[in-house]
């Protein structure tokens, strides 16, 4: 009873932390002078993905690692298809043309570099599979020219003031809100994914369809609240960008420090979820090129709902 009691409460966690996240975030932009663009893709990405990085890290340590390679695959899956559908339905979602170039792509890779490194064998001589600590090195390395790319956007967007609509609530202040909205967003995240994975537990699903599904949905949670109240607000950058750049610090990030702490076993079926993963970036990529000003409309939304649908329709029949 308590669990479920925690699940509840954890929703509410989850959407104010949300709030004061994106409240500070964005008054923090407009303090440093930083657009929300790289603030969505560093910060918020950051504070949203701290569920996702708490439960694989966990499983990792444990050896469960259906629910560590699961959670961020089915997060992936779920920011994409699900959130930013969502978030399209509630506003068309406007984004900038280096997010649909540039960002984008850089998940794509990502992801496969994903699926390179867990089928590839560059240390083990046997015929194992998995995700090593080399590959987590490797990870690593991406995600330092991913940070290092985006305050390179920050510096060359110095000028641009995009947050003149927020208030400057001052630095101290809106480190609090941050730290506050974070501290809520990974509690939230915790009491939801202990009352999801029992009561998935209680009908028998299997770990890796727990990993991919329940927990992935849930650690998602944030992301979803997060880039839906931001689309609400009228602030796409947010709303687009908390969900690319919690893609790829899901990938390159999180399974690097999981990876480091321990090997992750790989499983061939998985490649499936990867090429799931890869085909809804495309999709996204294709949607905001043929639409107009790289806009992700409302019937696009409605169609990645459809194929986030499918997919868990996929996962339980596969």
């Amino acid at each position: 009873m308590l669990s479920y009691l925690l699940f509840v409460l954890g929703l509410g966690f989850l959407v104010k932390g949300a709030g004061f996240l994106i409240n500070g975030a964005t008054s923090l932009a407009k303090h440093l002078k930083v657009n929300d663009l790289v603030i969505g893709l560093t910060i918020v990405s950051f504070g949203t993905s701290m569920p996702e990085l708490v439960v694989s890290l966990i499983a990792s340590i444990k050896g469960s690692s259906g629910i560590a390679l699961g959670n961020v695959l089915g997060s992936n899956i779920a920011n994409t298809l699900l959130i930013l559908g969502v978030s399209a339905i509630i506003v068309p979602l406007t984004v900038r043309r280096s997010t649909a170039l540039s960002e984008i792509p850089y998940s794509i890779i990502a992801a496969l570099l994903l699926g390179f490194l867990a089928n590839a064998s560059f240390i083990e001589t046997d015929t194992r599979l998995e995700i090593t600590r080399f590959d987590g090195v490797v990870f690593l390395i991406f995600f330092v020219f991913y940070i290092y790319y985006t305050f390179f956007i920050s510096r060359d967007r110095e000028g641009e003031n995009i947050t003149s609509k927020y208030p400057d609530k001052g630095l101290n202040f809106s480190i609090i809100l941050i730290i506050t909205g974070i501290i809520m967003l990974f509690l939230g995240g915790r009491w939801v994914i202990n009352g999801a994975i029992k009561m998935a537990s209680a009908l028998g699903i299997s770990e890796g369809i727990i990993g991919l599904t329940v927990v992935a949905v849930g650690t998602s949670l944030p992301e979803l609240v997060t880039s839906a109240v931001a689309a609400y607000r009228k602030n796409m950058d947010i709303a687009v960008g908390n969900v690319i750049g919690s893609n790829i610090f899901n990938i390159v990030f999180i399974l690097g420090i999981c990876s480091l702490v321990r090997p992750l076993p790989f499983e061939s079926i998985n490649n499936g979820d990867i090429m799931v993963v890869v085909s809804s970036a495309m999709v996204l990529l294709i949607a905001l090129i043929a639409g107009k000003r790289y806009t992700i409309t409302r019937a696009a939304g409605f169609f990645f709902l459809l194929a986030y649908i499918a997919y868990i329709y996929w996962l339980l029949i596969r």
